[in-house]
């Protein structure tokens, strides 16, 4: 099989042929932003100029150029490759490619969805992967430390494709009205394509596409976008302020117990369909802004996660909806993390000293707290220059005061 994409396979000819495969870039120097992984010194790069590829997997959100970063490194490496989906292909799709991959002594193997990937599949592929018959270039919406099963992954490198600013959606906007014969964009047709686009060029792309085959003489005006794309665009204004800027307003309203705003930027979230942005913050948040406050918090967020996983949009609207009012109306500390973040300054600045002889691996004299009362028996266990070091500062919130009473009873204390 050739290395061109599965996209040049379905899409015969150029009438068929969407603008965003048309614009689909064959190296990795045409590829809009991602400049952590591309670029002069960056690790894609250096691996096509070193004419070596490990396996790895690519994961982001829709339409920040996963597909095109694959393409792009199988047509610079113009090694033998097989472009395969996992729930797409069968088990025989996947022996046929092992196949070829003997015939050819090496082979890229790009599988779409592989977090969709199932068990036969995936321990079908690990032996080839291990011995790099098959150089595995896995590509996926989802975190793979959750989704990807642990024997895939400890044999692959791990790179997150990050959302593209509005900025990286202009030139791709610019760079499309090449392939629109008399294309004309106006300036604020293309603000509000690139706040639109929630950083997806794909969608940007379309509706582009759309505009132009909708106007009558190719001007694409911000009316006819408009008209054409009638969801309300919550993440950015006229001054740029965006998506980041909502994730920070929906964690200080929580943070602040405001449990009607934190409502109402959870439902910008979740109206944009940014499912995973709303897990990654509320599960800082239930450990940076409610803590020890109500130490529950943290499996119940876990737990409605799970629940809109398996639910999906529209009804992950109801558990998000139920923890964060919980969230919002908990108590408050950040007394845990604020203390481990002083024991850190402390190493940083090298305050660190020897472990004290008695709690080493091997020592003789270790006083084991569960043979005294209340498990507690009195013994020094920071280093000698740090002894009486306090890091943790309790709040006085329900839950800590009940843990600082006992504490200080389990020691004796007043």
């Amino acid at each position: 099989m050739s290395n061109d994409s599965l996209f040049d396979i379905i899409f015969q000819g150029d009438a068929m042929e969407i603008l965003a495969n048309k614009m689909r870039p064959k190296k990795l120097e045409d590829i809009i932003g991602q400049d952590h992984l591309i670029g002069e010194g960056k690790i894609l790069t250096n691996l096509v100029e070193h004419q070596h590829l490990c396996s790895m997997i690519l994961y982001g959100k829709p339409g920040t150029g996963k597909t095109s970063i694959a393409n792009a490194l199988v047509n610079e490496l113009n090694m033998p490759t097989r472009f395969l989906n996992a729930t797409m292909n069968n088990k025989q799709d996947f022996d046929i490619a092992i196949e070829e991959a003997k015939m050819h002594g090496e082979m890229i193997l790009v599988v779409d969805e592989i977090h969709r990937m199932n068990k036969d599949k995936q321990d079908l592929l690990l032996p080839y992967i291990e011995s790099g018959l098959l150089i595995l270039i896995g590509l996926t919406t989802s975190n793979p430390y959750h989704k990807i099963n642990p024997a895939i992954r400890s044999r692959v490198q791990i790179f997150e494709v990050h959302e593209l600013t509005t900025e990286d959606i202009k030139i791709a906007l610019k760079r499309a009205l090449g392939y629109l014969e008399g294309a004309t964009l106006t300036d604020e047709g293309a603000d509000f394509i690139a706040a639109s686009s929630s950083g997806d060029v794909r969608s940007a792309l379309n509706l582009l596409e759309t505009a132009y085959y909708a106007s009558k003489d190719q001007v694409i005006t911000l009316e006819l976008l408009q008209s054409i794309q009638t969801k309300p665009v919550f993440f950015h204004d006229k001054n740029e302020d965006g998506h980041y800027d909502v994730l920070s307003a929906f964690q200080k309203s929580i943070r602040g117990s405001d449990v009607d705003a934190a409502l109402h930027y959870l439902a910008r979230l979740i109206e944009a369909g940014d499912l995973d942005s709303i897990y990654r913050r509320m599960s800082v948040i239930a450990y940076e802004d409610i803590g020890l406050a109500n130490p529950s918090i943290g499996p119940k967020v876990m737990a409605a996660i799970h629940a809109s996983e398996l639910v999906g949009l529209p009804e992950a609207r109801i558990p998000l909806g139920t923890i964060v009012t919980e969230m919002a109306l908990s108590p408050k500390s950040n007394s845990a993390h604020l203390a481990l973040d002083e024991a850190l300054n402390d190493i940083h600045k090298g305050n660190t000293g020897n472990v004290p002889n008695h709690i080493k691996t091997n020592s003789q004299t270790y006083l084991y707290p569960h043979n005294y009362p209340n498990s507690y028996v009195k013994q020094e266990y920071l280093p000698a220059n740090l002894k009486g070091k306090k890091y943790y500062h309790p709040k006085m919130n329900k839950y800590e005061a009940n843990l600082n009473k006992l504490w200080k009873e389990m020691r004796g204390e007043q």
